[in-house]
Parts: structure tokens; sequence; C-alpha cells
């Protein structure tokens, strides 16, 4: 069974070279533009990992992390993907309920490593 990856983010070009790197070393993706269409593929999919933008239109990464852990799914991997890269929003978004942390800029192949060891774990 592949392993399956939620993108989340809405800047196409970002979230089509995240795509491109992970499915060029095997991986299965799906892809949302904004925070809503993450959380119905979430609540309708099963995900290894789900990979979000933190400032995304119509729900934010942060309420999509609140939604799906207030859900009681608990056992989602989430990455944080963000800009807002301050000490204090990495706590906002693990206090949220955020597995994982990155900040934009990031290399695809730190990318790349980075959810290599969280699915290794």
């Amino acid at each position: 069974m592949n392993t399956r990856i939620l993108v989340a983010d809405d800047e196409e070009i970002l979230r089509m070279l995240i795509v491109d790197t992970l499915e060029d070393n095997g991986y299965e993706i799906d892809e949302a533009e904004d925070g809503r269409e993450a959380l119905n593929l979430i609540n309708t999919h099963t995900y290894d990992l789900v990979l979000l933008d933190y400032m995304m239109p119509e729900m934010t990464g942060l309420e999509v992390i609140e939604t799906v852990r207030a859900a009681g799914k608990e056992d989602v991997k989430i990455m944080m993907l963000t800009a807002k890269a301050q000490k204090k929003d990495e706590e906002i978004a693990k206090d949220a309920g955020a597995d994982y942390f990155i900040s934009k800029p990031f290399s695809p192949m730190n990318l790349l490593e980075t959810v290599e060891a969280i699915l290794d774990e």
C-alpha cells in the first residue's frame, strides 16, 4: 500500500513543487488549495501525513488542526508549513495540535528528508 499524503497550500507553485518532490519519491498525494478543502479531504480519506500551510483562505491551517483534533483524530500526523517562523508561532501551532513544524522557505530535499523521518517513526 502506498503512503498517502495531503498537501494543503494556497500557493499553487509551492504546492506543485512539494507534490512533485513527494510523488517523484513514490508517495501518493492529494492536494487542497484552501483550509476547507483540506478538512473535507481529511474527513473522507485516511492520510499517513498532512502538510498544512498556516495561512490559507476559507480556514487557516490552525483552524483545520483544531477541528481535526476536536473530532478526536489524534492519529493524523500533521506538519505545519509556514512563513511565520517565530518561536511563538511554532508554539501556537503545536498547542493547536500540530505534530511538526517547518518554516518557509525550505529546500525540497530537506522537506523530503523530514517527511521520510516522520513516516519512519
